[in-house]
């Protein structure tokens, strides 16, 4: 059945603002928490790459420049297919006939690149055993809050974020799909020095996509002639992503993504927050992170 023709609500009731369960005190949907054997048990191999990120967190966009590496700049075998069959989300489970990324990640030859939001913690074991390498991408939390907020809106896989003010709290308590950001980016950053991981910066790679891209091609042992890296920067850079079907998610269906209410693909910039805090709720905010980070290393620019 062609992905146009989810349009029937019973097959993809469960699925739309589901239902949520902890797992191990995180949030999570109630299908991945269902799941969760399964996904606690996915076998990683040696030679697996991972992208890992908090959500909206700029993933999308690692998964495209990654992609682009390991095809050399080949702009049309990076079209072959949407980002989200590329790249198997592993936790991560769709109404038929989309595939599950548990699914699609045990159907895939090696060497395999997949994708996931879990925290550390919660990280299947056997990608610490292969010693898989990772690359993981952290993003200041105001826009990671409002990115989210707005993707939350128009995702209907994700539990409604009620009203702003509701949403602030409900994600400084943690309280949203994939637990605490503080966390989330204390816990790969207290990991880093123990596995192969390579700690991006979204305010880093928006400010020079360039030096951060040679770092990625470092970090997976390539080379690349300036030209070519030159055509990842420009194809991989929010303009020109945001028209690519096979990167912003306009092949999901509406019932799934409403991008009427905001565009996956929404501004891509640092500093966007400022155009929803309040005075108020930004000092707030900046008394709870102060004591949440407290005694961390971890440091973030919320503009460039």
């Amino acid at each position: 059945m062609p992905r146009e023709e989810i349009n029937d609500l019973q097959l993809v009731g469960k699925y739309i603002q589901p239902e949520t369960k902890e797992v191990n005190g995180v949030l999570m949907t109630k299908i991945m928490s269902n799941n969760w054997d399964k996904i606690w048990n996915f076998q990683a191999k040696p030679d697996d790459l991972l992208i890992a990120t908090y959500a909206k967190a700029g993933t999308t966009w690692t998964q495209e420049i990654v992609d682009m590496i390991q095809n050399d700049g080949d702009v049309q075998k990076c079209q072959r297919a949407n980002t989200f069959d590329r790249h198997p989300f592993i936790e991560w489970a769709l109404p038929p006939p989309l595939n599950s990324g548990l699914d699609l990640a045990s159907k895939m030859p090696s060497p395999r690149t997949m994708k996931t939001h879990l925290p550390v913690q919660l990280l299947p074991t056997s990608f610490w055993k292969e010693n898989s390498k990772i690359i993981y991408v952290a993003r200041n939390p105001k826009d990671s809050l409002v990115s989210y907020y707005h993707f939350s809106r128009m995702n209907k896989m994700m539990p409604d974020p009620g009203t702003w003010e509701e949403y602030i709290e409900a994600f400084k308590a943690g309280k949203v799909l994939w637990g605490s950001w503080y966390d989330h980016v204390k816990g790969w950053w207290d990991a880093k020095d123990q596995h192969p991981i390579l700690y991006l910066f979204y305010e880093d790679m928006k400010e020079d996509p360039k030096r951060e891209i040679q770092k990625i091609l470092k970090f997976l042992e390539k080379e690349m002639p300036e030209e070519v890296l030159n055509k990842i920067i420009y194809h991989t850079s929010f303009d020109v992503m945001k028209q690519n079907p096979m990167a912003n998610y306009t092949t999901v269906p509406t019932v799934l993504m409403n991008q009427s209410v905001s565009p996956f693909m929404r501004k891509g910039m640092p500093g966007d927050w400022k155009n929803y805090f309040t005075v108020a709720q930004n000092e707030e905010f900046d008394k709870d992170y102060q004591k949440k980070m407290a005694g961390s290393t971890l440091t973030f620019r919320t503009e460039i």
